[in-house]
């Protein structure tokens, strides 16, 4: 073998080799992000959220849903960038946050505190 043939072989294994390497990365599903649901308010009205506790991965987001004895809103503490002041005032009103670190996000209804509507998110990293 000369040395042309040689280092055509070499080429070609290595193109190959980046062609299956660089397939890898095209073919390979990106995580993608998921939405939970907590209600505002049991199905029977209990002043809760349910869950109480939901745990996610960084980048999830939380949609909380309206749905018995609102209004309600969302205080995250020490995490105003995640919380809904406002009140979420008709049927199946939806308030929505992404979580983009990881750790656990207590948070509660300002309205219903005193009743103990409070939950807590998990965040996974």
């Amino acid at each position: 073998m000369n040395f042309s043939s040689f280092v055509k072989k070499i080429g070609l294994a290595i193109a190959s080799l980046l062609f299956v390497v660089g397939s890898l990365f095209i073919t390979a599903a990106p995580a993608s992000a998921e939405t939970v649901t907590v209600k505002m308010g049991s199905d029977s009205g209990q002043l809760v959220f349910a869950p109480k506790v939901v745990t996610i991965k960084v980048g999830d987001t939380v949609k909380w849903v309206n749905n018995k004895a609102f209004p309600h809103n969302v205080i995250v503490i020490d995490h105003p960038e995640l919380s809904h002041k406002k009140l979420a005032q008709k049927p199946k009103a939806e308030l929505e946050s992404t979580f983009t670190e990881a750790g656990e996000f207590s948070y509660y209804c300002s309205p219903h505190r005193g009743a103990g509507m409070a939950g807590k998110v998990i965040v996974e990293g």
